[in-house]
């Protein structure tokens, strides 16, 4: 899948020294968090080569995360979810450090996983720009925290982003880069390569609440709850509606593509039908508007949001019924999820 880079501004070129090629000549990385999302990227960065420091409130609780991360390797292994050999490798690349101050003193990178609560997250961050080295980038895991207003405690802040791991994140492929006004170009482009080479793919977003990952997740989840409340459907329907239809199309193909193939147009006339009961929840993208009114309406016209072109409609196609039938038949061998 091509990465996404959004139309999120560049950030400006920053004086501050070079990071880009520290982080990959080295890859020395420290996680501070060992729990269950900070473990999880711990494991995923080790697997992908780089040394790994596990750092937490103490000692003890990094040494009893670093078990639980083998342990849980080992199961992984055993189910067919890691490769042979991954066990052996965590405990080549990952290591538990005494403290926060041990784990940062010479690594390339540093990725924060502490607790969603601000004030502990500035602590955190103000012990790891202390002791890391001023060239080091640091990272944080946070899903809803501005990346400006988290940047304050960080000495040279054009070295610090957001990187939004999902969870669970060994097995999720998405990680939301998140860069504020003042990330150096050369950070961006330094951490991408970084969760590139441990088998993982980018979007680059604007410093906006929920970036972009948790307004659409949450945008959805809204609906679906007022459509519960208002007695349209069971919360049991719903689910069956969202994962055999629009949610069927979505490991392989985004809105943008989905839309592109059914006709921008015909998007244009659904949201006019829903502006009669709901005027102002379904108000027509202006985006659409223009594109339709340009005469771009996907696929069918070769030009949309994505650009496909016409002549290559057939192939598109072709792949979009292959993946929906190989989908189909990995549901069936999966069974059922656990969930009634």
């Amino acid at each position: 899948m091509t990465e996404s880079t959004t139309n999120a501004p560049a950030p400006e070129t920053s004086t501050a020294p070079d990071t880009a090629g520290a982080i990959n000549a080295a890859r020395k990385i420290a996680v501070v968090g060992s729990g269950y999302m900070g473990g999880g990227i711990a494991q995923v960065l080790a697997l992908g080569g780089a040394r790994v420091a596990l750092a937490d409130v103490s000692a003890e609780v990094a040494q009893k995360n670093y078990e639980r991360l083998l342990t849980e390797s080992d199961e992984f292994v055993a189910a067919g979810l890691f490769p042979q050999g991954s066990t052996e490798l965590l405990k080549e690349n990952l290591w538990p450090a005494k403290d926060i101050e041990e784990a940062v003193a010479d690594a390339d990178f540093i990725e924060e996983a502490v607790p969603e609560v601000i004030a502990i997250k500035h602590q955190t961050l103000a012990r790891i720009s202390a002791a890391a080295r001023p060239d080091a980038i640091i990272g944080s895991n946070t899903s809803t925290i501005s990346i400006a207003d988290l940047s304050e405690p960080v000495t040279n802040p054009e070295r610090f982003l957001g990187v939004h791991f999902s969870n669970p994140s060994p097995f999720i492929p998405g990680v939301e880069i998140i860069p504020h006004a003042g990330t150096s170009a050369a950070t961006v482009g330094a951490v991408r390569d970084l969760v590139h080479a441990a088998g993982k793919q980018t979007a680059v977003v604007k410093d906006v609440t929920g970036f972009v990952l948790n307004r659409l997740q949450y945008a959805l989840f809204h609906e679906a709850a007022q459509l519960v409340e208002q007695e349209i459907a069971t919360a049991e329907d719903i689910d069956t509606l969202v994962r055999t239809t629009f949610g069927f199309r979505l490991p392989f193909f985004g809105p943008f593509a989905i839309a592109d193939m059914a006709g921008l147009d015909v998007y244009n006339f659904c949201y006019k039908s829903l502006q009669t009961d709901f005027p102002e929840r379904f108000a027509t993208p202006q985006i659409l508007t223009d594109l339709v009114e340009a005469g771009k309406l996907g696929t069918k016209s070769g030009a949309g949001f994505l650009n496909v072109p016409a002549e290559r409609t057939p192939e598109l196609i072709a792949y979009r019924n292959k993946a929906y039938v190989a989908m189909q038949q990995l549901l069936e061998d999966l069974g059922p999820a656990p969930i009634n």
